[in-house]
């Protein structure tokens, strides 16, 4: 099992697929997360460069979501370097990750693969603040999400049924209180945006403009809530997607792949000191937490953390207390073809 394995079960989609297949997988890994972002654009042009220009091209992803436009780009990029690009689900595509599969010619969805809708928070130093768990005194920016800010609105409009102009100017003097104008000005821009890439992507594979708007209306606010999953049958019947079915070879071979990927990223296993430590009390370890891979070519986003264990006696407790003092030593893409 391994790189070997790894090789062999993308060199089976491939001839299944009649494509190359270029792999994300952004680790979401409790303590380890990585998120979509413009960092991966030249890892991902470096593979597709070596690739050169194909007839078809599967992104094989997995990812929580990230930066918007980070995502928009890659749908870019990969148009760049082949006619059609189709997407493989094996888990999860949420948010930002969403938003590249609307430029997909077909996706190939596993039965526990996922969408969710895109509307995006918004991150600023503007932001609402509030107190950091555990540390006194610090405090950090709360994203502000599109949709809550616009639900607000229609909160006083229809389920409360206010319609005085007065009253909702009120209404948003207050909410501006808490959230700096500014803001709520980049929670509308972006709103708008998010639209606007949607209809961008699925205008190159689609033409049904009715198709289209219905699409965009669900992904976007259509759900109530970003946490809302989208699973394979509600993305083929209510949305309307490109979801293709496959044999049960090809479903079997994109689990078994993502089921390697789990176990060099630990996916499944929430970090902890204890874990890098063992019977030691001072280690500097190496985490696995983003792959970006091809037949033959791997990158992989790597960080190094000195871990150590110490005792220590809060006030009012009369027994020491096993803590960890964890220090980063650096992080970043690196080309590793040996795991």
């Amino acid at each position: 099992m391994g790189r070997t394995e790894r090789m062999n079960l993308i060199g089976q989609i491939e001839k299944m697929t009649d494509s190359r297949v270029l792999v994300l997988m952004l680790g979401d890994r409790r303590g380890m997360e990585t998120r979509i972002a413009v960092d991966i654009l030249p890892f991902c042009q470096e593979h597709l460069t070596k690739m050169g220009s194909q007839k078809r091209i599967s992104l094989y992803l997995y990812s929580t979501g990230g930066i918007t436009m980070a995502g928009y780009a890659l749908a870019n990029l990969l148009r760049e370097f082949s006619e059609s690009y189709d997407v493989i689900i094996p888990f999860k595509a949420l948010s930002c990750a969403t938003l590249i599969v609307l430029g997909a010619d077909s996706v190939i969805m596993t039965k526990m693969g996922q969408l969710s809708p895109i509307d995006p928070s918004v991150v600023s130093p503007l932001a609402p603040l509030v107190p950091m768990p555990g540390t006194p005194g610090q405090m950090r920016a709360v994203p502000v999400n599109v949709e809550d800010v616009i639900n607000y609105i229609d909160l006083a409009r229809k389920a409360l049924n206010v319609s005085d102009e007065e009253l909702l100017t009120r209404l948003y003097d207050r909410i501006s209180q808490s959230v700096h104008p500014l803001v709520l000005g980049s929670v509308y821009r972006s709103r708008e945006q998010i639209g606007f890439l949607a209809q961008m992507l699925l205008e190159r594979h689609m033409t049904d403009k009715e198709r289209i708007k219905k699409i965009i209306d669900i992904i976007t606010r259509g759900r109530f809530s970003h946490d809302y999953l989208i699973g394979r049958k509600e993305a083929k019947e209510m949305l309307e997607l490109p979801i293709v079915d496959v044999k049960p070879e090809l479903d079997a071979a994109v689990v078994d792949l993502y089921n390697q990927y789990d176990d060099l990223l630990h996916l499944s296993v929430p970090y902890h000191p204890e874990q890098v430590l063992g019977e030691q009390g001072n280690v500097v370890g190496s985490f696995d937490r983003a792959i970006v891979e091809s037949r033959d070519l791997t990158h992989v986003f790597r960080s190094r953390r000195e871990v150590k264990r110490v005792e220590l006696t809060p006030p009012a407790v009369p027994t020491p207390q096993t803590g960890y003092l964890e220090r980063d030593l650096g992080e970043g893409w690196v080309t590793d073809n040996t795991i």
